[in-house]
């Protein structure tokens, strides 16, 4: 065998080695990322949203970012750098701190409902750089933004216009930043989570004190277990699995998550938090999920 077959079977035996772990890394962005509507529901009961998010990501991005440099991994280039702040900001700075600032007077359930319109306004953007929609596509991406119609009707949406507005915006720019960052100069490994998160931080926290947020004198035992939960599992655990998968699998299959997290969401708060769910939220919720999933399969089946 000579060395072109060999290095070749080496590249094939490294990515299926890789793509192994993209099953576990689903199951925590099914499980973990659908939790992580009622943390941040809990910690804003004593933190303000954007300070929440900005500090939650900047722990978790210098907690990794320290070890990565203990291990000796390399810092990214400038490039690198510019790429992940673009990114960072678009995924955690309006993706996440509009999640944190919708959910002070909308439900973590009915959150995580319309941010699952996020697949939706991916496939739209994925048609930017040539990779149109098929007809089966088109036709999911037309339900699903009448099912976002539809939620907007319901008693959780329509009396809060503006956190509607904020989760589609929410929806859209992480949307735009997975598509985007996938055509870029992104930095390796476990890097690329850590710089994304310490830049997407920085314009959370900016946002929080030009908001006129201030951190709680005495907040609450369970505000700040569910923002640890936050640090711990939402970012460190699920962000770098989102990045992962992300990385080694279809755009569409990793951007799924976002249809499985509403029941999950809305599970945890009847359950837990005693939240309540009206006729046209779940009609919103069933035709928003039946859009995605439209899309969904469509993309793998196109992909095999």
């Amino acid at each position: 065998m000579n060395d072109s077959a060999t290095n070749t079977l080496a590249a094939a035996s490294d990515k299926s080695r890789a793509g192994a772990w993209v099953p576990l890394a689903m199951l925590a962005l099914y499980i973990v990322w659908g939790s992580t509507y009622l943390g941040i529901r809990v910690a804003l009961e004593s933190y303000p949203p954007f300070l929440l998010a900005g500090l939650r990501f900047a722990v978790a991005g210098l907690l990794l970012f320290g070890y990565l440099r203990l291990r000796g991994t390399p810092l990214p280039s400038a490039r690198q750098w510019r790429n992940a702040a673009f990114t960072g900001v678009l995924l955690l700075g309006f993706g996440n701190g509009l999640v944190c600032y919708a959910e002070q007077s909308v439900s973590s359930g009915i959150s995580a409902v319309a941010v699952a319109s996020m697949p939706l306004f991916a496939a739209i953007f994925a048609s930017l750089y040539g990779d149109w929609p098929t007809k089966a596509e088109t036709t999911g991406l037309l339900i699903g933004f009448v099912g976002v119609i539809v939620l907007n009707l319901g008693s959780a949406l329509s009396g809060s216009h503006i956190g509607a507005i904020a989760l589609l915006i929410a929806a859209a720019a992480w949307a735009f930043g997975s598509v985007w960052s996938r055509r870029q100069d992104m930095p390796n490994g476990m890097m690329n989570t850590a710089t994304q998160m310490l830049c997407g931080s920085v314009a959370l926290l900016i946002t929080g004190f030009l908001s006129d947020e201030k951190l709680p004198a005495h907040p609450t035992l369970r505000a700040t277990l569910a923002a640890g939960y936050l640090v711990v599992f939402g970012s460190l655990v699920a962000f770098s699995a989102y990045l992962y998968v992300l990385k080694h699998a279809r755009p569409a299959f990793a951007t799924s998550y976002a249809y499985v997290n509403p029941p999950v969401a809305v599970l945890f708060g009847v359950l837990l938090l005693g939240e309540k769910v009206g006729p046209y939220d779940l009609a919103g919720m069933a035709v928003i999920l039946l859009g995605v999933g439209i899309i969904t399969f469509a993309r793998q089946k196109r992909a095999h």
